[in-house]
């Protein structure tokens, strides 16, 4: 039978998946509006999203939170252990993320600036 401090872990590791999810939902829709210039109110609540994890994420020295409060529940070395994600993506989750990020903005301030 699971401990109390696995089942916290399971919670934390399914929270953090679920708000991963969301997060490339985010990205991806602001990539694909970049693309296909159907820049809309839902790409600045988009970008908006994004700003306020960053803020989040810088708030706690580039960590997230629920990696935080993971950290009570294990001693894994292993950067996917508070997210159900292959270690590499973990390993590079923000790089990757903030690199598709980035290049979804460009495109949307040269489309706007550019018409």
């Amino acid at each position: 039978m699971a401990s109390s401090k696995d089942k916290k872990l399971l919670l934390i590791k399914s929270l953090h998946t679920v708000i991963w999810l969301f997060f490339n939902l985010v990205i991806f829709y602001l990539l694909y509006a970049a693309i296909a210039n159907s820049i809309d109110r839902w790409v600045f609540i988009c970008i908006g999203l994004v700003l306020v994890e960053g803020v989040v994420l810088l708030a706690f020295k580039m960590f997230c939170p629920l990696t935080v409060w993971a950290r009570k529940y294990s001693d894994s070395t292993k950067a996917n252990f508070d997210i159900f994600l292959p270690n590499w993506l973990a390993k590079y989750n923000k790089l990757i993320y903030t690199t598709i990020f980035l290049i979804a903005l460009i495109i949307i301030v040269l489309r706007l600036v550019i018409g």
